[in-house]
């Protein structure tokens, strides 16, 4: 069963979010973190197969994405550390209320899997999932990828976001337009070696995050190429991480990439074995 809601921030920002109830009591809790630029529709199909191994599940939008996006981004405030340190404790903030002593979980995709470190939940949080997470500093990548990272976010980013007043990414394919303040933040971090941690200064953090974290990776995903996987474990130095390489010839497709995961073919494959994970923790 889900249900549509509105979760408040902490600076009174009302998010759009979907909470996928359980059939029984809500024991353990999980809040989705959204890619950038992704709705929280993408994750709904896993959210309701969770809730259907017993979790309660909570999907929603940061500021400035689908059901949290104002009429205008032109001018919106918003930066990339709100979404971390304001829209993803707000979160937590709410499952902590309805299901006060569940198990708090988190489930992060791309950048939903870099930041658990700002959450003021974070020693609370007794597994991570992340999914095509990574550090995004742009030497990470290798040969032709590396250049076109660094073009990516020293020149287009830049460029693009100060011609129209926000990041206009629906324009080229890119998933949603994102606030200017997001856009110009997260190419400022992936520009630092440590990408948000060092950007930031939160090595302190970062150190205090000492749930198990497993993070599956693509071997076909180029927007997380191994090096990138492997530098995020490294910004959780505390937590006991994993990493799950899975090709597509293991699952029998042709493809999984940055965004397959969560599409409703890996029920039996790639959603069974997440659950199993979390299951165990």
């Amino acid at each position: 069963m889900s249900e549509a809601i509105e979760i408040e921030t902490s600076d009174r920002v009302r998010l759009g979010a979907t909470l996928f109830r359980p059939a029984g009591s809500m024991q353990r809790a999980i809040a989705i973190q959204a890619a950038t630029g992704v709705k929280q529709t993408y994750y709904a199909g896993f959210a309701a197969y969770l809730a259907g191994r017993g979790f309660g599940v909570l999907t929603y939008d940061y500021r400035g994405i689908g059901r949290s996006r104002p009429a205008s981004l032109k001018g919106y405030g918003a930066s990339m550390r709100d979404w971390a340190e304001r829209d993803v404790p707000a979160a937590f903030g709410y499952l902590e209320r309805i299901a006060p002593g569940a198990r708090l979980m988190a489930v992060g995709h791309s950048f939903g899997g870099q930041i658990v470190g700002l959450l003021p939940q974070r020693e609370r949080i007794a597994a991570m999932l992340a999914v095509g997470s990574q550090s995004g500093y742009w030497r990470h990548w290798r040969g032709a990828q590396r250049v076109g990272m660094w073009a990516f976010t020293h020149a287009f980013i830049p460029a693009i976001t100060r011609l129209h007043g926000y990041a206009a990414a629906s324009r080229i394919g890119m998933g949603e337009d994102l606030p200017a303040g997001v856009a110009l933040e997260w190419v400022r971090w992936c520009r630092h070696p440590e990408y948000v941690v060092g950007a930031l200064n939160a090595h302190a953090d970062f150190v205090r995050v000492r749930a198990p974290l497993r993070v599956v990776a693509p071997t076909d995903d180029r927007y997380a190429p191994q090096a990138a996987v492997e530098a995020l474990l490294r910004l959780y130095p505390s937590a006991r991480g994993e990493i799950r390489r899975v090709s597509p010839q293991e699952v029998g497709v042709q493809r999984i990439g940055h965004f397959g995961f969560f599409r409703e073919p890996f029920r039996d494959t790639l959603w069974r074995e997440a659950a199993d994970w979390l299951d165990r923790h």
